[in-house]
């Protein structure tokens, strides 16, 4: 299901983009012969009466639009008037910038839409505090709610994270204002310096030491991964974990626990099934986390329903809901422009690159969340399709716009010669980048 959540929104993201390209060219007067999602020889296709071919490929990573351009070839006399080339350099300037201008717009519907349809998120409340770590010397205790990060209010645990995750790489002071289990608030500082900057994933809040408050898991199986240790075990849904080795185990944190340490070891482990006990021998696999070698089995626990007391819900109105999405769609800009500067600038480390591999994880997980979820994941994908095409590298939207910029100020095209050497510098650039994101997906494997 991963992959089809994969191919499902990059093909949604690609068919937005490349539309946005296709609309203004038809409005500019320019012919557009193909309109393909996804790379290779088309399975399906049909045109329109404009003689357009619509088609989709087998490679969904990404389409384009093809329209009469000169460059690629002779163009008849009768349909000059509408090649690509023949436009003024402000049209093609309008073309090129209507893929990312339409990624933005539907991250702006997407976000509208969320916030009149209602949100609901856990509240943001503080369960364990790593023992002395950052957030337990600045003062902040079980049982507090996090209310404001640097002056910006949250209500949720993804709120708190997005905020957070703000800072990565910054020498900085976060502010947090606390509301305690008796109702008074409080404010505590937490100084940071090149925070986080060489983390290959990084996790705000277990680096500020603190974990959410979290449910009671019983050590009850709710999923186990086909292949995995666990089912070649024989371990069933709906067993309850007794004892490993001999050692009583009562919640979920004790049997991930008891697996954590033990990669490789055979453990005997006593479980309960339909009132019946029955002894099972288990192989824990080894998993690689940050260069440690950790127990892994692949199961998951029964999930109890969250507490209405727990949850945050919130319904914007119409007018409200535009100013959401305007805002968040402009948040989500700056903030991709940021973090390419950071990474640019090596406050950022290059793993935090991520490829189709690690899109399609999120994917994936962003759909079992529900349609919030996922439409989520869209909406700030899209953010990032549309302002990585803004940059200025050849190859890109953003490349085309500053070659029509410079012939809008020079009276005439840049010298062929210094258009294909910009080209080829972005293609190594593009490539270059693609591998580092890929071997970042492997290595995260």
């Amino acid at each position: 299901m991963t992959v089809l959540y994969f191919i499902i929104a990059i093909s949604v993201l690609v068919v937005i983009h490349e539309y946005g390209h296709f609309w203004v060219a038809r409005r500019c007067g320019v012919k557009v012969i193909r309109f393909s999602v996804g790379f290779g020889k088309p399975f399906w296709s049909f045109r329109d009466r404009h003689g357009t071919e619509f088609s989709v490929a087998p490679i969904p990573l990404g389409g384009y639009v093809k329209m009469v351009d000169e460059r690629e070839g002779d163009v008849p006399p009768e349909l000059l008037d509408q090649a690509f080339t023949q436009k003024p350099a402000w049209q093609r300037i309008a073309i090129a910038s209507a893929g990312p201008l339409a990624n933005f717009i539907f991250a702006f519907i997407a976000y509208w839409f969320i916030a009149v349809a209602g949100t609901t998120g856990v509240a943001p409340v503080v369960g364990e505090l790593k023992a002395d770590g950052p957030a337990e010397m600045a003062g902040v205790h079980t049982g507090d709610e996090i209310i404001a990060i640097n002056g910006e209010e949250v209500s949720t645990w993804q709120e708190v994270n997005w905020e957070l995750v703000g800072y990565i790489g910054e020498d900085t002071e976060l502010n947090i204002r606390l509301l305690s289990e008796s109702g008074g608030q409080r404010e505590v500082q937490i100084p940071v310096y090149s925070w986080l900057a060489d983390q290959d994933t990084p996790d705000p809040m277990t680096a500020l030491g603190v974990e959410p408050r979290r449910l009671q898991l019983d050590p009850v199986m709710g999923t186990i991964e086909p292949g995995g240790a666990a089912e070649r075990a024989g371990m069933q849904l709906g067993d309850r974990i007794l004892a490993v080795d001999g050692r009583a185990v009562n919640s979920w944190a004790e049997w991930v626990e008891e697996i954590k340490v033990a990669a490789n070891k055979p453990l005997s482990v006593l479980v309960e099934r339909n009132g019946q006990e029955t002894t099972l021998n288990l192989t824990p696999a080894a998993k690689d986390r940050d260069g440690e070698q950790i127990g892994y089995v692949g199961t998951a626990p029964v999930i109890p329903e969250v507490p209405e007391s727990w949850l945050r819900t919130s319904h914007a109105g119409f007018f409200q809901g535009i100013w959401i999405g305007l805002s968040k769609t402009s948040d989500y800009i700056v903030f991709t422009l940021e973090s390419l500067w950071k990474m640019i600038a090596g406050d950022v480390s290059v793993k935090n690159l991520s490829g189709p591999i690690t899109i399609a994880k999120v994917a994936g997980a962003s759909a079992s969340g529900g349609l919030e979820s996922f439409i989520s994941f869209l909406a700030l994908l899209s953010v990032s399709l549309g302002v990585l095409n803004l940059l200025p590298v050849p190859m890109l939207d953003g490349g085309h716009i500053v070659f029509y910029l410079a012939e809008m100020i020079r009276g005439k095209p840049l010298p062929d010669k210094v258009q294909d050497v910009a080209v080829r510098f972005g293609l190594m650039l593009i490539m270059s980048l693609m591998l580092v994101a890929f071997y970042n997906d492997i290595s995260r494997l």
